[in-house]
């Protein structure tokens, strides 16, 4: 799994380390090693938010199947400070049909900083490099409009509806084609 960087973020894979600890302790640091070279990574009682629940069953996979990292899941940190903003991921492999579904979550203190859109961007181009991708989706819940605003900065259409227990009626959306603006052009 690569380690993918923007000019703030870097995405790091998601380890059963990362996961362990999380299990054990609220607060902690890891050592990573970047494209940019060493850094520690500091992790807050924040994350990963209402994903700590998944985590025993995500371990327990992830052992089962003798997985160092999820193959799909990525840390998001700030290149800057090595603090943990936030997760972001592939839901499930491709379908059929070479869609992709991606999911990501923030922690509250870091909303409204441009993080959302510099690591889906960054996760998108990825993805859409990938053989068998054809086109990246997402669901957002109706009442989250600045996720929805995350989607179409990046050049995502809607496509359709669905629903869910936990949050209700959904908006799906679809990017076929590299995010816009370009990795490059991001703050």
């Amino acid at each position: 799994m690569p380690v993918l960087s923007t000019r703030r973020l870097v995405l790091l894979p998601l380890s059963r380390d990362m996961i362990r600890r999380r299990l054990e302790t609220d607060t902690f640091t890891l050592n990573a090693v970047t494209p940019q070279g060493p850094l520690t990574i500091q992790f807050s009682p924040e994350w990963p938010g209402v994903r700590l629940g998944l985590f025993p069953h995500l371990l327990r996979q992830m052992k089962a199947q003798g997985l160092a990292a999820d193959p799909g899941d990525f840390c998001v940190v700030l290149r800057e400070t090595g603090d943990v903003v936030g997760q972001i991921g592939a839901k499930a492999p491709p379908d059929a049909a070479g869609a992709q579904e991606i999911g990501y979550g923030f922690n509250p203190s870091c909303w409204g900083k441009g993080y959302a859109t510099e690591a889906v961007g960054a996760l998108v181009a990825h993805l859409l490099t990938q053989p068998h991708v054809r086109s990246v989706t997402a669901q957002t819940a109706l009442t989250n409009r600045p996720s929805e605003r995350v989607l179409e900065k990046l050049g995502f259409t809607r496509i359709g509806s669905s629903r869910d227990a936990r949050h209700g009626e959904l908006t799906v959306w679809q990017q076929t084609s590299e995010p816009s603006p370009s990795p490059s052009e991001w703050p």
